[in-house]
């Protein structure tokens, strides 16, 4: 696998990177963009910002809300205690575990799906640069095609460029 990449210190000369490679025909799927703190205030940073990981967890919080109801009421059913003339299911003491059975599938559907979008543990090494860590913000893109990696490198030779780097993974 090959990558090319360039570090920068400023989010603006970020900005006109992304840009640049846009304009060089690179999807935006595949530009990447690392750093070690969020730049929310730039428009690169807004390219993944749709998520269903919401709508996943309210469906995990009804799949443990039902799962929770059935349980209960299965068990008092199940084994029956006669207290007089009360019902056998009491769902005033029921809703305790229904709320947490409701919280422990949102929140396990939630962590699976994190799990999932950030392909956690990742299998193929990913481009990476130590200076990350440093302050630096990483601009590149994998496996680009043998035609366009001069014009790759040139979008990413904007002013501000710490470092250009071309490396086979």
């Amino acid at each position: 696998m090959k990558a090319v990449y360039a570090l920068y210190s400023d989010p603006d000369d970020v900005q006109r990177a992304v840009d640049g490679l846009r304009k060089a025909g690179i999807a935006d799927d595949d530009i990447t963009v690392i750093s070690s703190e969020p730049i929310e205030e730039y428009e690169f940073s807004h390219r993944h910002r749709a998520t269903w990981i919401h709508w996943i967890a309210g469906g995990g919080g009804a799949i443990g809300l039902a799962l929770g109801t059935w349980l209960t009421s299965f068990t008092e059913r199940a084994w029956p205690i006669p207290t007089g003339n009360m019902p056998i299911v009491a769902w005033w003491p029921n809703l305790i575990i229904m709320f947490e059975m409701t919280m422990l599938g949102a929140i396990l559907a939630t962590v699976i799906t994190l799990l999932i979008t950030a392909r956690i543990p990742a299998r193929t090494p990913k481009m990476y640069d130590p200076e990350v860590t440093d302050g630096k913000i990483l601009v590149g893109v994998e496996n680009p095609n043998e035609g366009s990696v001069s014009a790759i490198e040139r979008a990413l030779m904007s002013p501000g460029v710490a470092r250009l780097k071309t490396i086979q993974l």
